[in-house]
């Protein structure tokens, strides 16, 4: 019976034992979220990707630093094409208008686009001749950067707001306004009822005073656009630099704000589509975007709060002095004719409606003041350093124009890099090479990079997948140094993958490290790119050949 008896608890024992373990085996990820295993999941895959993929090293080349101290934006703008032209004129005397997308697109969203045509339509008379207009879609903040640099001006500019034509002033060009506004529009922060709910309750009020604080407590991540290209993007810098410093936006304590603000932005937003992927993709909990937009979108106006901030966007029709006083007098007409005839439409298109709450911004800034805080943004938007890759493809396709256009770009735009951040070279053909390895930015840094990339040359196959896996790889290993860093990836290419993975090889891996990839394409077929870029909210410009420094520029101000 004894020996029964030890057999038995010997036999208990044991399977307690196997219960034990197994248990443990079972929660070893107990504590970990679903991220965290499958980010654990995607390193050990991208480590065999590359270890696969063995990428060669190659010999950094110094180049020879000299930035142009002038301006450079004469060369990196693009010529216009007929491709922006919304509604051509139908006369030999017209004039030419540039406007914001918000007044020049489709549905509700083309106020300015369905007055030009209905003007040139009527075919209207001035002086015994049949006048018409032109209308183009260009951003605000590129309206201004091709009128003050001379590469493209027309005969008036409408912007959304004032704050592009004070600043075009700032830059030494006069203008005269044809109309203060052609329809009333408002900047706002677009909320969740559960964010508002948290604003109001633990800081007191809904307001970019509050909100800012509630995104440096980490509360709420915010989203807005970038202030070089955007007006709702810059009317939002200036007002929450104003909050911080009422009437001085360039003061210390102004910097001193933006950069408590700054360190939980994830990144600056190039387009507001990238911004509201972002909030629907639950990284942002309140995001910038004007009323007219809001009221438009029934899913927006029916689950969020409007917060309205800043100046409003008075979309003005201002004329460039220099031009002829025939043109100007085109406007003039064509103003009369909006405001006889443009009332309904406008109020259709959700414009000239204050939103509740709205209450106008005190300080007049000028155009100089616009610019500094610009300025302020730019150095000071890096609150934690960005570790980048650069992935240039340089297959056989590339040969000729567009990798000289590259070698271009890059060396153009480089200078809008702040050298506090961490960037790296790889060059792919049907094989990868590190080129340049991570380090920071600085002239001795610049120098290689310039170098390196002036050194580049064109031929095989394209493995574009088998590049951004080991540029990942490298991000990785130096978030290891710096692991508070911001990660970002940006792939120069003009064609589909045709050797090495595939997008459905590494796509769970992309979406696992949330590593943003940004794609820029030169005339390409470029479906997978972009699909990978929208894997992490990074976004992917199909650029020209012509417009590529221009795009970089742009997207190495807002993010880097």
């Amino acid at each position: 019976m004894k020996k029964k008896n030890t057999v038995r608890l010997i036999a208990i024992i044991a399977a307690v034992v196997v219960v034990v373990f197994a248990g443990l085996y079972l929660s070893r990820n107990l504590g970990k979220s679903g991220k965290d295993v499958s980010e654990a999941d995607a390193r050990k895959k991208l480590t065999r990707l590359v270890n696969s993929i063995d990428p060669g090293e190659g010999t950094p080349v110094k180049g020879q630093v000299s930035f142009n101290s002038g301006d450079t934006t004469f060369q990196e703008l693009p010529d216009l094409t007929d491709s922006s032209i919304v509604v051509k004129e139908n006369s030999a005397a017209f004039a030419e208008i540039f406007a914001s997308s918000e007044k020049t697109g489709g549905d509700k969203d083309g106020y300015l686009r369905e007055m030009a045509e209905a003007f040139n339509k009527s075919r209207p008379e001035l002086d015994g001749r049949q006048i018409s207009v032109r209308l183009r879609t260009v951003a605000s903040g590129q309206q201004v950067d091709y009128v003050a640099s001379g590469k493209y001006v027309p005969t008036a500019i409408s912007p959304s707001s004032m704050l592009s034509v004070k600043m075009l002033n700032a830059k030494g060009v006069a203008t005269e306004n044809a109309a203060d506004s052609l329809v009333m529009n408002y900047a706002g922060i677009v909320v969740s009822k559960s964010v508002y709910s948290t604003l109001v309750e633990e800081y007191g009020a809904a307001n970019v005073q509050t909100l800012a604080k509630a995104t440096a407590d980490d509360k709420v991540i915010m989203g807005y656009t970038n202030p070089f290209t955007s007006a709702t993007g810059l009317n939002f810098l200036v007002t929450l630099l104003d909050s911080y410093s009422t009437g001085d936006i360039s003061s210390a304590r102004a910097k001193e704000g933006f950069v408590s603000f700054q360190k939980n932005i994830p990144f600056v937003a190039m387009t507001t589509q990238q911004m509201r992927t972002a909030a629907e993709n639950g990284t942002f909990g309140a995001f910038v975007l004007e009323y007219q937009t809001f009221v438009n979108d029934p899913s927006l106006s029916r689950s969020y709060r409007f917060i309205p901030f800043g100046y409003a966007h008075e979309n003005p029709l201002a004329m460039i002095s220099s031009k002829s006083e025939s043109e100007k007098a085109i406007l003039r007409e064509f103003v009369k004719f909006c405001e006889q005839n443009g009332a309904e439409l406008a109020k259709k298109d959700g414009f000239n409606v204050e939103p509740e709450g709205y209450a106008e911004m005190r300080t007049d800034y000028s155009g100089a003041e616009l610019v500094a805080a610009q300025a302020l943004y730019k150095e000071n938007k890096d609150v934690r350093p960005i570790i980048a890759v650069f992935v240039a493809d340089v297959s056989g396709s590339m040969e000729g124009s567009p990798l000289k256009t590259l070698q271009t770009s890059l060396e153009n735009s480089m200078q809008y890099i702040n050298t506090d951040n961490y960037i790296g070279l790889v060059s792919y053909n049907q094989d990868v090479r590190i080129e340049l390895p991570i380090d920071k930015f600085d002239l001795t840094q610049q120098s290689y990079f310039l170098g390196t990339v002036k050194s580049l040359t064109a031929n095989g196959q394209t493995a574009t997948f088998d590049a951004i896996c080991v540029a990942m790889q490298m991000v990785l290993d130096k978030m290891e140094e710096i692991p508070d860093a911001k990660p970002m990836i940006f792939v120069l290419s003009d064609g589909a993958t045709n050797r090495g993975n595939s997008l459905s090889d590494i796509s769970g891996v992309v979406t696992a490290l949330h590593m943003p990839i940004y794609t820029i394409g030169y005339n390409a077929d470029i479906d997978a790119l972009r699909e990978i870029s929208e894997i992490n909210e990074a976004v992917c410009i199909n650029a020209g050949t012509d417009d590529i420094a221009y795009q970089l520029r742009q997207l190495f101000n807002a993010n880097m």
